[in-house]
């Protein structure tokens, strides 16, 4: 489907304190920057086709160049909770990102051509876009494509220098 390498792998978890404590002895983090009850709201993200209205705790860490982000849904229906009530807490996504936002929008169509439809999608404050793709038979539940503009791309760069 795309030729990208993930900047991204995402876990859902009932327990933070403890999925940031196996995965940094797993994997390397020293330091996660915790964002607590981010909400996800009806006016700009959707979750199944209908306006979304949920909260998740967020932790982010690096193993090198690569994002590890922990989410641990608080309230509402959403594409986290989903998760854990089927699967109990585990991978949830990797994430893909989009240059611009035309190239989102192109990766997100591609992707849902090729049988990977969209799950919930939305935009946060500060302008980053994001598309979870239902992808089982790439051994995922879910693909994300996100487009991150330069105010959090600033952010993240942040939380990556807190590794050193």
């Amino acid at each position: 489907m795309f030729s990208q390498t993930p900047v991204q792998i995402a876990w859902v978890t009932e327990n933070l304190d403890a999925t940031e404590r196996t995965l940094s002895a797993l994997l390397g983090a020293r330091r996660w920057v915790r964002m607590p009850a981010v909400h996800f709201g009806p006016e700009t993200c959707s979750y199944r086709g209908e306006p979304a209205d949920f909260a998740a705790d967020i932790s982010l860490s690096y193993a090198g160049d690569t994002q590890l982000e922990l989410i641990a849904p608080i309230s509402g229906r959403s594409v986290y909770s989903e998760f854990l009530d089927r699967h109990g807490s585990g991978l949830h996504h990797v994430c893909i990102e989009a240059a611009d936002l035309d190239s989102f929008d192109a990766k997100v169509r591609a992707a849902e051509a090729d049988g990977a439809p969209v799950v919930c999608q939305g935009e946060m404050p500060g302008g980053m876009r994001f598309a979870y793709l239902s992808a089982p038979a790439a051994g995922v539940p879910y693909l994300e494509i996100a487009y991150i503009p330069p105010e959090i791309r600033a952010y993240f760069e942040y939380v990556k220098q807190e590794q050193q």
